[in-house]
């Protein structure tokens, strides 16, 4: 967390023709400025690319919500039913585009914001935004996502390797590497999806390089989604819920440690607490039962033109994708204000705001069991009430 001088005392409501700014033209973004809106609040996105909805339309083909359609939707507008149960990269896209037209959202694209700072007068928020711009806004909600900056380790000896080399957020299809030895690194959701990708594709090979053993589930059993689970145990405790899963995981997922992937040594909700979701089964338990995924150690750098696992373990893939996830990159735009745990994430979220920035909302920074997109449109709504109180005049002051 950054260190800073507490801002600027807040010494007065501010002035009611000040907008709400939001930050991100995402789920997130959109589903607050439309609770907003609703509430009788001007709220303005402002989005860094050209349209809304750009970290969606820079996924792979092939990806689905793994979250239901009907508790996927945004406040105000249902998902339609056309596009089935699990919905489409490019339906999740269509449906953005629509629930902003619908609801005739105030959308500025191609304004990034680089740093906020209390406004000068004491009340609101001033956004130093592209081009030199300073927006004065009464309220703000970040919501840039977890998707925002990929994420690269710092393997050594990468540069001198002499095969294709990409981070998964420029992965779309598996169909340029038929007949190629690919090796995947990172078994996240991504990392597993892009690895069952390659194989129904035609890859000669596949492996995929895994750090710390996943829990695995399966989407939906009989008809129940996984998500279905998550709603109904996200609020017992950890514990109970960790040994409620291993109990589900030993009857619904065959035991791969034959094949590299032992049971996790580590609770499932306890993993989900720090951070780390379940991986939903899209095809990887039979792709590693039946060998057509192979799993290898972990990637600690490349050698020679090779590519070094922490076994010792020399390979020479034609190809690697790096599925190593995202950052926040909040620093910048907020780092300074003490809002920041040591990890970079936010340290208030949804209706709740820092004690050190009342006014300064965030959403869509967690990856919650019970399913992002419905924690967000949740969030949303009680962003907007939580605004709309402030501005009745019950209004938080800063530490002076």
């Amino acid at each position: 967390m950054a260190d800073s001088t507490p801002p600027t005392q807040l010494t007065a409501q501010p002035p009611p023709d000040r907008p709400v700014y939001v930050i991100g033209g995402g789920p997130g973004g959109l589903s607050a400025a439309y609770a907003l809106r609703a509430r009788g609040i001007r709220a303005v996105v402002l989005e860094r690319s050209d349209r809304v909805g750009a970290s969606w339309r820079r996924h792979y083909d092939r990806l689905h919500l793994h979250t239901t359609r009907r508790l996927s939707a945004l406040p105000g507008l249902p998902m339609p039913r056309r596009f089935g149960r699990w919905v489409s990269r490019d339906n999740v896209v269509r449906y953005l585009e629509k629930y902003a037209e619908h609801h005739r959202l105030e959308i500025v694209t191609g304004v990034e914001v680089s740093r906020i700072d209390p406004a000068p007068d004491g009340t609101g928020w001033l956004l130093h935004a592209t081009g030199g711009r300073e927006l004065t806004g009464a309220a703000v909600v970040v919501a840039t996502g977890c998707n925002h900056t990929p994420h690269l380790p710092d393997w050594p000896g990468r540069a001198a390797f002499t095969g294709e080399f990409l981070h998964a957020g420029e992965y779309r299809s598996g169909t340029p590497y038929a007949g190629r030895d690919v090796l995947v690194v990172g078994v996240g959701n991504t990392g597993a999806e892009i690895a069952v990708d390659l194989v129904e594709s035609g890859a000669s090979r596949v492996r995929l390089a895994v750090r710390t053993v996943p829990h695995l589930v399966r989407r939906s059993t009989a008809g129940w989604a996984a998500q279905y689970s998550g709603i109904l145990v996200r609020r017992l405790p950890v514990g109970l819920v960790d040994r409620i899963s291993r109990v589900q995981a030993k009857v619904a997922v065959p035991d791969l440690s034959a094949h590299g992937l032992p049971r996790p040594d580590t609770g499932l909700y306890s993993r989900v607490k720090q951070g780390a979701i379940p991986v939903q089964d899209v095809g990887l338990i039979d792709a590693v039962r039946t060998g057509k995924v192979g799993i290898v150690a972990a990637v600690e750098g490349f050698e020679d033109g090779k590519v070094l696992l922490a076994d010792g373990t020399r390979i020479s893939p034609d190809t690697v994708i790096a599925a190593t996830g995202y950052v926040r990159a909040l620093e910048g735009l907020v780092g300074h204000l003490g809002v920041l745990d040591s990890r970079g994430r936010p340290v208030a979220h949804g209706a709740r705001t820092p004690k050190a920035a009342p006014g300064l909302y965030f959403t869509g920074f967690t990856n919650p069991i019970s399913g992002n997109l419905r924690e967000m449109a949740l969030d949303a709504v009680r962003i907007a009430k939580a605004v709309a109180r402030d501005r009745s005049g019950k209004v938080s002051r800063l530490p002076g």
